[in-house]
């Protein structure tokens, strides 16, 4: 007899053509996977099997491991499609499906990671978790067909129990997520002095847990800590008796990273984390947003004026590496940038980590004496001898290109001069693979990091590729209402961005408009802020996720309900801190005072957080910063074409580059004394803070420098605007 045609439907893997990269890794597996949601579960209850979740990502080196070891398997694979309903999902993408198994597992085994292995209800409520199963028993740990055999055995045989235990997990989950939820419909008192105290606090209690040995905070495995060096750099700018202190450890934090193997020093970029506390042991995946952040923590360093253990120089230097990894590396077609490089690549005809960055003396060798030049063996040896390679009978051990240490002028030359050569030579090896996927909210730190770097470094090149990924995120991911997270090939995929991707392409729309005063950036960062304030904001409390959104499905059952909210910066911003820190913006360039009342409830959690570590508050404090030192504002006016836009523009470069973290910057065009703009024609209506500026009588251009609206009398020249900018702090 025929099966039903339901039945035949649900005989498939449905991933082929999926978004994310991860799950098309998957689309030949004779597992039948499907993606995450409605129909799934639909299924499942259908079916009265439980469901197996898969929660992993493309760059994940263990994900890889399970599915050749599990999921390729065709034994392993009849067992999951007679058993269960298999689902895999792109923690990238769905990170909010991810948050919430990811409690239910460290819930049920005091542990997580990646691959994520879920075992739930047909309604989404897990009841048994682990990560990585191996293909055959281990001491002390099952093998994956066993414990795939032990859970259909319980949900065959003791049901009812396997129902209660998920239904109080799932209500222990929820009353968690519940609590960090955050109530915005109450009034804040902005304690300027309480801040300032706490934000000096944390940084004391940074240094107590600082390793001076090996630079960055805690032990193996070391992760760059992006979010909190831009509060350190953020920090030293100002004047508190701690500046210093933070300066020191931002320096300290930043060589060390750029000085080691996690630094690609030949073609840029950062590694997602050591394996090792002293940075020498890479994991080379490569991430957009640890790049994005660091690009622009490097950016700002520069300006800044560096400090004794970590020059400007030498923060300009990997700042314009890495700008152009990210544009060479990740840069997509479409515009915009893709999600991550994975850690493995070929080497010697077998899958390795690391294997496209590591070199070994013959390799460098060969490599430059293709490359041509004097006297390429020398200039080989001396190259060997500053990276540590093994040269003669020791020429074949591989290891990547650092010296762990600042290279001195005359290396720093060689390197440079046969940079071409050594790029060359790698080109031609394998590369690892590219998770092609545009998120929305690491673009938005990406179209920032770039606008910064681009006026830090004077490297204006760079707005280009800055302008394509905002268009990518305006044009493809936003509709006008709703904001798509993830974008693939130049189309939008279903799934609804969260609250980091809404204030992170907000971040990014308003530094573009800083830099190039192009007002649609503006508009388009307050269209984003107004849905963030109509969606996401229910019964007076901020989630993640948007009240009417339809994507939660087996996540809010997971929950009991409830939504979340992830309030802690980890390797990214949350969406909270990036979302009080364009409130702050808006409220600098619009005078709104209802911004300026969200943004300080928001640091009003402040003190929660960094009780439990400043580390897991890395950019709240970054913006506790900004709101402690503004809001301070400068407005720009004055013609952008014809003989005299020189003169605006090095008014413009000049508040661009003021350390204030406080500091906003708006640039208007006009012909003459309250004329009209020469660009777009419509900025001074758009932008409060450049409205009723007018320019010089003769036509020249002015700066206005203000706090609150309330501005100094307006100056016309570089360096009476730098003046009235150190005098307002």
């Amino acid at each position: 007899m025929m099966p039903e045609t339901g039945q035949t439907r649900d005989m498939t893997n449905r991933l082929a053509g999926q978004a994310s990269a991860y799950l098309r890794q998957h689309a030949d597996n004779p597992v039948h996977w499907q993606p995450f949601g409605d129909d799934a579960f639909a299924e499942a209850a259908r079916r009265e099997v439980p469901v197996f979740i898969s929660i992993g990502y493309a760059a994940c080196h263990w994900c890889h491991v399970m599915a050749h070891e599990s999921f390729e398997d065709p034994a392993t694979a009849q067992d999951l499609n007679e058993r269960f309903v298999s689902v895999k999902v792109d923690r990238e993408e769905r990170p909010d499906v991810d948050g919430a198994y990811m409690a239910a597992c460290q819930a049920m085994t005091g542990q997580g990671g990646w691959p994520l292995s879920i075992f739930a209800l047909p309604d989404g409520r897990a009841f048994y978790a682990g990560t990585y199963f191996p293909p055959a028993p281990r001491p002390g740990q099952p093998s994956f067909r066993q414990v795939l055999q032990a859970v259909s055995e319980a949900w065959r045989d003791r049901r009812a129990a396997v129902e209660g235990q998920a239904g109080a997990l799932a209500e222990a989950l929820g009353g968690l997520f519940s609590d960090q939820l955050l109530r915005l419909d109450s009034s804040a008192e902005h304690d300027a002095a309480g801040l300032a105290a706490l934000v000096s606090g944390a940084v004391v209690r940074l240094a107590e847990t600082e390793d001076r040995v090996h630079g960055g905070f805690g032990g193996a495995p070391k992760f760059p800590p992006s979010p909190l060096l831009e509060f350190l750099i953020r920090h030293a700018a100002g004047t508190a008796e701690t500046a210093e202190t933070a300066r020191g450890l931002a320096g300290r934090t930043l060589a060390a990273m750029c000085r080691s193997a996690v630094f690609d020093t030949l073609g840029g970029g950062f590694a997602r984390y050591s394996v090792t506390a002293d940075w020498s042991v890479p994991h080379y995946e490569k991430m957009l947003y640890d790049n994005a952040q660091l690009l622009r923590g490097l950016a700002h360093w520069a300006p800044l004026g560096g400090s004794d253990g970590f020059p400007a120089d030498e923060a300009r230097a990997a700042a314009s590496l890495t700008a152009d990894w990210m544009v060479r590396e990740l840069g997509l077609p479409e515009g915009g940038f893709a999600s991550s490089l994975d850690a493995d690549s070929e080497r010697d005809g077998r899958h390795v980590e690391g294997g496209y960055y590591v070199w070994t003396g013959s390799e460098l060798t060969a490599a430059l004496q293709d490359g041509g030049g004097e006297s390429p063996a020398d200039d080989a040896a001396r190259l060997a001898a500053v990276f540590g390679l093994g040269v003669g009978e020791h020429a074949s051990s591989a290891r990547p290109l650092h010296g762990g240490r600042a290279l001195g002028p005359e290396e720093r030359a060689l390197l440079d001069r046969h940079r071409p050569a050594l790029l060359t030579a790698r080109g031609q090896r394998m590369r690892p693979a590219r998770d092609d996927k545009a998120v929305a909210g690491w673009n938005g730190l990406a179209v920032a990091a770039l606008a910064d770097a681009a006026s830090a470094l004077g490297r204006p090149e760079l707005l280009g590729p800055a302008r394509a990924a905002a268009s990518l995120l305006k044009d493809i991911h936003w509709d006008g209402t709703s904001l798509a997270r993830v974008s693939h090939a130049g189309g939008a995929s279903g799934i609804e961005g969260l609250l980091a991707d809404y204030a992170g392409c907000a971040e990014g729309a308003f530094a573009l408009y800083a830099v190039t005063g192009e007002a649609q950036w503006y508009e388009w960062a307050e269209e984003l802020l107004a849905v963030v304030r109509g969606r996401f904001v229910a019964d007076g409390l901020l989630s993640d996720s948007a009240a009417d959104s339809h994507a939660g499905g087996g996540v809010r059952a997971a929950l009991a309900g409830s939504r979340s909210l992830d309030p802690y910066d980890a390797e990214q911003p949350s969406g909270t801190s990036l979302l009080a820190g364009t409130l702050l913006t808006h409220a600098a360039y619009s005078g709104s005072a209802e911004d300026r009342a969200l943004a300080d409830t928001i640091l009003g959690r402040l003190e929660q957080l960094v009780a439990q570590g400043p580390r897991a508050a890395g950019w709240l404090l970054a913006v506790a910063e900004g709101s402690l030192a503004g809001p301070l504002e400068v407005a720009v006016v004055g013609p952008l074409d014809g003989a005299r836009a020189e003169e605006t523009f090095s008014l413009h470069r000049v508040a661009l580059l003021a350390p204030n973290p406080g500091l906003v910057v708006a640039l208007r065009g006009a012909t003459s004394a309250g004329g009209a703009n020469t660009g777009e024609g419509r900025e001074a209506a758009v932008v409060p803070l450049t409205v009723d500026r007018p320019t010089a009588p003769d036509g020249g251009p002015l700066a206005y420098v203000c706090r609150d609206f309330a501005c100094q009398l307006p100056v016309g020249t570089p360096e009476a605007l730098r003046g009235q900018l150190a005098s307002a702090g």
